[in-house]
């Protein structure tokens, strides 16, 4: 499948390299000796960018606590994960690691796999025991048969699966198509352009690349033939880094490639740009904000939560359903608590509970608990009976009750 098929060049023209434009927009695949880099899910990953990006959107997926609850008269009440949202690849294999793997598939291909390999012993929705457990394949061992929309059959490694054994995840989707779209092979241009260029500037300073250039003939006139001959002499002896030698009848003069060198790294810098968007991560986030165009926070906070929003949430609250549909039984349902990427500092976190709690919307006793603390004791509200004062104790009515003898 197009998920995660190798996607082939899409540059063929050949020129002389004069400007980073030109340097950016040629395959040159010949003059490379064939060292052209093609893009895959796992080339992809040599990309500073790309790397950046799928690690942080799944490195702060993957901590986020995940938890189950139900619907209690109207109140949600948490209950127990079951083992498949705790160790779902068995022991070696916690749910935080997990979670990165599959955010990561999911992130640059736009699926995940794994296989069921055990069962639990509650029933699905579909009449069906739940996954136990999920061991996670690698994507390109996986191929999909389809009809129209409906997959019919998994092959991994060449072993034929039924859709029932498989754990199959997706994003991106559109209309009709039973596989995630892979935002690698969206953004192989751009991807291809950087490593190419990282790659030609990875030969040209080991002596592997001579630049275009004229060999002229300073002695004498020479006919076509001539000309032709010297020509593949001359790029049969340095396409690999070799000497060409000869006499003194013959000057060399290369095209300046790499000559506009700040033009080269602005390119290159804007290709971070592209990149970042591809994978839904602001560029300031991965350090590849484009000069020009940054915006300020009042706070982290803010920050995040922005992040949280435009970006991260949409991918959180799919796998939430999936989950649900897929892992859970019944009423129950899964949250990924996405307030662990929302912490405040400090003073910031006491400024909001105590604004709760003097506006009568959180006891006490909950603002501690969620600093994981337990309730006050007997002895510490004694202490503050002698550091402040007694507690407060509710003032008898200044008035008699209507009907009351005074």
């Amino acid at each position: 499948m197009g998920a995660w098929s190798k996607v082939r060049s899409i540059f063929t023209r050949d020129a002389n390299i004069v400007t980073a434009e030109d340097l950016l927009s040629l395959q040159r695949e010949g003059r490379l000796g064939g060292k052209s880099v093609h893009v895959t899910n796992d080339s992809a990953l040599r990309h500073s960018a790309v790397w950046a990006c799928l690690r942080l959107r799944a490195d702060l997926v993957s901590t986020m606590p995940v938890d189950v609850y139900r619907k209690v008269q109207g109140l949600q009440v948490e209950v127990p994960k079951p083992p498949v949202l705790v160790t779902p690849g068995g022991q070696e294999v916690g749910i935080r690691e997990w979670m990165y793997s599959t955010q990561v598939d999911l992130d640059r291909a736009g699926n995940c796999f794994g296989l069921i390999t055990e069962r639990s012993g509650v029933i699905g929705p579909d009449g069906r025991g739940l996954p136990g457990r999920i061991d996670l394949v690698p994507l390109g061992d996986v191929t999909v048969r389809a009809s129209g929309s409906q997959i019919t059959g998994y092959k991994i490694c060449g072993v034929g699966y039924d859709p029932w054994d498989v754990w199959h995840e997706k994003q991106y989707t559109v209309a009709g198509l039973p596989m995630g779209l892979s935002p690698v092979a969206y953004a192989a241009w751009t991807i291809e352009e950087s490593l190419n260029a990282q790659q030609f500037a990875r030969d040209w300073f080991a002596a592997g690349v001579v630049p275009s250039g004229t060999l002229k003939n300073t002695a004498k006139t020479i006919d076509k033939k001539v000309a032709r001959d010297a020509k593949e002499a001359f790029r049969a002896a340095v396409s690999n880094g070799d000497v060409f030698v000869h006499g003194a009848d013959w000057e060399y003069s290369p095209v300046q490639a790499v000559a506009q060198q700040a033009q080269f790294i602005e390119a290159r810098q804007y290709g971070l740009g592209d990149i970042a968007r591809f994978f839904g991560c602001p560029g300031d986030m991965i350090d590849a904000a484009v000069s020009g165009s940054s915006i300020t926070y009042a706070s982290i906070t803010q920050r995040n939560l922005q992040f949280l929003i435009m970006h991260l949430g949409p991918a959180v609250s799919r796998r939430e359903d999936a989950f649900s549909r897929k892992l859970v039984s019944g009423p129950r349902y899964v949250k990924l608590a996405t307030d662990s990427l929302l912490r405040m500092d400090p003073a910031a976190r006491a400024q909001t509970l105590k604004t709760q709690i003097d506006s009568r919307t959180l006891a006490p006793s909950e603002a501690r608990a969620l600093e994981d603390r337990p309730p006050f004791t007997e002895d510490q509200l004694a202490e503050f009976d002698r550091l402040f004062g007694s507690r407060s104790v509710p003032a008898p009515p200044s008035t008699a009750p209507t009907g009351a003898t005074p």
